[in-house]
């Protein structure tokens, strides 16, 4: 009657579970990439790219690029951001640099100086563009 299924119950755990973390001190150039959440407390000159969440603490500086699903930052970012999801910038954030993302939260106190572009892309209608009436002219469609 009952079957025994043992994962049954389980939910399913996501694909990035590490979490990396660069400390207050440390210092890396290049590029890091991790399909885990990364938190930068130190220094990072380059790209940053994540397929989980990005957090850059309050001690935390960034030069370069940040690519991820969603970011928290707090700290000193000059870069190019894109956040597929939710990009939010904390009270102490000091954002300089151009925002690509899906939606965008701004706590009292944070700045941001540069471009922010919130737009997604639309795929094209299939629908033939419909002729507009001149005033006091009717438009006759043809329906299919």
């Amino acid at each position: 009657m009952f079957s025994k299924k043992k994962d049954m119950a389980k939910p399913k755990e996501p694909d990035h579970t590490s979490v990396n973390l660069i400390g207050t001190g440390t210092t890396i150039k290049g590029e890091v990439s991790s399909s885990g959440d990364i938190r930068v407390d130190g220094t990072l000159s380059g790209e940053v790219k994540s397929k989980g969440k990005i957090v850059v603490g309050t001690t935390g500086v960034v030069e370069g690029d940040i690519i991820c699903q969603n970011a928290d930052l707090s700290g000193k970012i000059r870069a190019k951001v894109e956040v597929s999801e939710l990009l939010t910038l904390k009270a102490s954030a000091r954002l300089f640099g151009e925002i690509i993302t899906n939606k965008l939260a701004i706590e009292p106190g944070a700045r941001f100086t540069g471009s922010c572009s919130m737009e997604k892309e639309q795929a094209p209608s299939r629908e033939e563009p419909k002729a507009a009436a001149k005033p006091g002219e009717t438009v006759k469609t043809e329906q299919k």
